[in-house]
């Protein structure tokens, strides 16, 4: 009898250990479950094939909107969209080019989406058909429209926005606080040689006879996007003078020779405090060298001043890490209009020249811009 009795109270004792137990352990998975919920996260990089990644929160639909150069697109441009950041929905192509009655015929790159006044403009950058000398590079800039940034997107015109005489790309629209809207953009490289110290090194050294550089450039453009305002402002080239402290970082694709080229490209302009901040990407886009630097001015169209803490986002395999070619970037806030975010593309070692999304963290503090990156893996979001 004792014997049963013992047995039944150990038994008892198991079972009650055994719910404790298993009480805890549906605890601790609930906790776990919350805050995997809660704790949600981007990871770099993200595996979106996109060059000239730029993204559009849309507050209509607490959305983010992902545009860039190449992904799934042919002659044109596809989107993804995302509530998080985390998990991106391939939209599809949202606009179609080399279309009969298109001005462009190849070569699309670098769009842009703004919603203004509950539409959405496209500005991008293509070979246009409009060429008479047959030029090898013959890039311009256009406007297309649509009433969802999901598209479809509709050229506001059959032909270019301007023709300054020389190739462009990268365009960039900023619309002030009065109202005035400044579109930038550079000019390219191509057939556009310019003597400095640094090309004349370059060729003392036998490296190269010349070297071609792209100009940034800004210009008002009207309401509705249909014509640009004056003359177009020159307000950044790459450095003269050898001993300038911007001219090691921004010609190191010259004298890694990978090319005869030095780029100022890219830019994104924003406004902070009453100051314009211009950040602008140098060196060759398929290269390692590939990096980001920024300028100030207290006027739109400037003079622009390059910043002392430049480049601000770089490679960082000569320090042991695994990313490089980061550039052409854009910058994005959170919905709460605080945190800003930095999207670009860049490579690893393991994705070797495919160029993928990357998204970093920001900061403007004192004048200076700070940009947390490049990183790899995952970070709350």
């Amino acid at each position: 009898m004792k014997n049963s009795i013992l047995y039944i109270s150990t038994l008892l004792g198991m079972l009650s250990i055994a719910h404790t137990s298993s009480e805890k352990v549906s605890a601790c998975l609930i906790k776990h479950h919350k805050r995997k919920l809660i704790d949600t996260t981007f990871k770099n990089p993200i595996r979106i094939k996109f060059g000239d990644p730029y993204i559009l929160y849309d507050k209509k639909t607490s959305t983010y909107y992902m545009y860039g150069t190449g992904g799934v697109a042919k002659a044109g441009f596809s989107t993804y969209s995302s509530s998080d950041l985390v998990n991106w929905k391939d939209e599809g192509q949202v606009y179609f080019g080399a279309m009969p009655g298109s001005w462009g015929v190849s070569s699309f790159w670098a769009p842009e989406v703004y919603a203004v006044n509950d539409r959405y403009y496209l500005f991008y950058s293509a070979q246009s058909k409009y060429n008479l000398n047959n030029e090898v590079e013959n890039f311009k800039i256009g406007v297309a429209v649509a009433d969802s940034p999901k598209g479809p997107f509709k050229d506001i015109s059959d032909k270019p926005l301007f023709d300054f005489g020389y190739p462009v790309i990268d365009a960039n629209l900023f619309i002030d606080s009065d109202g005035k809207s400044y579109l930038y953009y550079s000019r390219c490289c191509y057939k556009h040689p310019v003597d400095s110290e640094i090309a004349r090194e370059a060729k003392r050294k036998g490296w190269y006879n010349e070297i071609e550089e792209s100009w940034v450039y800004g210009i008002e453009i009207n309401a509705d996007f249909t014509a640009t305002i004056g003359k177009p402002v020159l307000l950044l080239r790459p450095p003269v003078k050898i001993k300038d402290k911007q001219a090691e970082w921004e010609s190191r694709s010259v004298a890694a020779k990978e090319i005869n080229r030095r780029w100022t490209e890219g830019s994104v302009t924003f406004k902070k405090n009453n100051i314009y901040y211009m950040m602008y990407s140098a060196n060759h886009f398929a290269g390692e060298n590939y990096a980001v630097g920024y300028a100030t001015s207290k006027n739109a169209l400037g003079p622009f001043k390059k910043a002392k803490n430049n480049p601000i986002l770089q490679k960082n395999t000569h320090k042991g890490g695994e990313v490089s070619g980061t550039g052409h970037n854009s910058v994005f806030y959170a919905p709460d209009g605080k945190q800003m975010f930095c999207v670009y593309h860049a490579r690893t070692e393991s994705t070797g020249k495919e160029r993928l999304v990357f998204i970093d963290r920001m900061s403007v503090k004192g004048g200076k811009i700070s940009v947390i990156g490049p990183t790899i893996g995952a970070q709350s979001n």
